[in-house]
């Protein structure tokens, strides 16, 4: 097993620094210069060299890109070129926002598809996989931005029951989760479509399986063979599927978060992106493709807990 772990960590290692290549190189060949942006149009030769070397930038490609490989070593992620503040603290700040977002709509997506999924697979072709396949569809063909939005009009302004947008902070807790709760609820409804479509044909699988006709030959009843037998042998594939939606959801973030006007790591990113700060959009990128890698390698020791096989083939 631990064999096994070490060799994750050492390929999770090389993605990582493939990513780190791959983002310095598109920074790189963006059109514009983040010093011109700066000073503007009016800015002689003389004054942009002197800032340009100010920022780092009269160096060459490769030291440039060791220099910031050093830096995420270190934790030292640079100086935004826009807020002139280091932008380790900037992603600390906004990761108080969207880890929490990203966190709440995971248990969302799954608090909804599992049961969904479940319930259809135990009868199919009946009402409740129709409902279950109708709500799938529905979800996976509208997009997250307009279900906040949808959501905004509705539960927001129509009913008043919870804030249209903005964060008070964690020295609010309650306030803070009635904040996040819209913005997770949209970031949720398509990735829980997708994940219930996935339950759904895992568990009818399953329960087509010889172990799972003996159980039901020795006594079982229908829902003991279900709950017992059928789905925790039908959790691998939702797990994958729950691995990827992560992806997903912090990519979704970036929309969402700028239609509730959440200050998060998407906002951050939509507005650097506003403001030519490359140096911001490197390190946010690299912090969402650390996560990604994180999660990744959490699902595959998950495997190992939900799948013995799996455990003893490492």
């Amino acid at each position: 097993m631990l064999r096994h772990l070490l060799r994750r960590a050492a390929g999770f290692a090389v993605t990582f620094l493939l990513i780190s290549v791959l983002v310095f190189c598109m920074m790189e060949i963006v059109p514009g210069d983040p010093a011109s942006a700066m000073l503007g149009t009016s800015a002689t030769p003389e004054t942009l060299a002197a800032l340009r070397a100010q920022m780092g930038l009269d160096a060459p490609a490769a030291i440039r890109y060791l220099r910031w490989l050093g830096g995420l070593a270190t934790g030292d992620m640079g100086v935004s070129f826009t807020y002139g503040v280091p932008v380790g603290g900037l992603i600390r700040e906004r990761l108080a926002v969207t880890l929490p977002l990203t966190g709440l709509a995971v248990l969302l997506a799954v608090g909804i598809a599992l049961p969904l999924g479940v319930t259809a697979a135990a009868r199919p072709g009946g009402v409740a996989d129709g409902a279950a396949t109708l709500y799938a569809q529905a979800g996976i063909a509208v997009p997250n931005f307009w279900i906040g939005l949808l959501l905004i009009m509705v539960v927001a302004l129509g009913l008043g029951w919870l804030p249209a947008g903005g964060f008070p902070g964690w020295d609010q807790p309650a306030a803070a989760l009635r904040a996040l709760l819209l913005p997770a609820l949209a970031l949720a409804i398509p990735q829980s479509a997708v994940l219930t479509r996935v339950t759904r044909a895992s568990v009818v699988e399953v329960m087509n399986e010889d172990f799972v006709r003996t159980a039901r030959a020795k006594g079982a009843s229908v829902s003991r063979a279900l709950w017992r037998h059928a789905v925790p042998n039908a959790l691998v594939p939702v797990i994958t599927m729950l691995g990827l939606q992560i992806s997903f959801l912090i990519g979704g973030a970036v929309l969402v978060e700028n239609v509730f006007t959440l200050p998060g790591m998407g906002r951050l990113a939509w507005q650097a992106l506003a403001q030519r700060d490359l140096i911001v959009i490197q390190n946010v990128v690299m912090v969402f493709a650390t996560i990604v890698i994180v999660v990744n390698l959490g699902v595959d020791l998950l495997y190992t807990v939900v799948d013995p096989r799996l455990r003893r083939r490492a």
